[in-house]
């Protein structure tokens, strides 16, 4: 099996991953998994496509995310390994479309306008 390089966005993270068959490390950034996201819903995020088919310690993973929160990070990285795992067999794509894994999620921060005090927050309004 070859290399498949695929992409995930949310927010402002950014998710490029190398996917290939193997033990099933996840290597983010150059550290492991569980040091890169510490938290166990996190890891929980990353790992529901491989959970969702079964493939678990099926597949080596290599990360490289910048950008955003740590949340939006582990999203985006779970959208770019649902895309690799619809490349690797197109029989994939109905679970993973089923549970949303396949959908890039469009919210985005608002910015701010001249003017006021935030995207859409006035300044306090003084009568007197």
């Amino acid at each position: 099996m070859s290399i498949i390089n695929t992409i995930g966005r949310r927010k402002t993270s950014v998710a490029r991953i190398y996917f290939q068959g193997g033990s099933g490390k996840v290597t983010v950034n150059g550290k492991d998994m569980n040091v890169y996201f510490p938290s166990e819903i996190l890891q929980l995020i990353v790992k529901q496509p491989l959970v969702t088919l079964d493939a678990e310690g099926s597949y080596d993973v290599l990360v490289n995310v910048e950008g955003g929160g740590t949340k939006g990070q582990a999203e985006a990285v779970r959208l770019a390994i649902s895309r690799a795992l619809v490349v690797l067999d197109e029989e994939n794509k109905p679970p993973l479309k089923k549970e949303g894994f396949l959908t890039r999620d469009p919210r985005m921060v608002e910015r701010k306008k001249y003017g006021r005090r935030k995207a859409r927050r006035r300044f306090q309004f003084s009568k007197r």
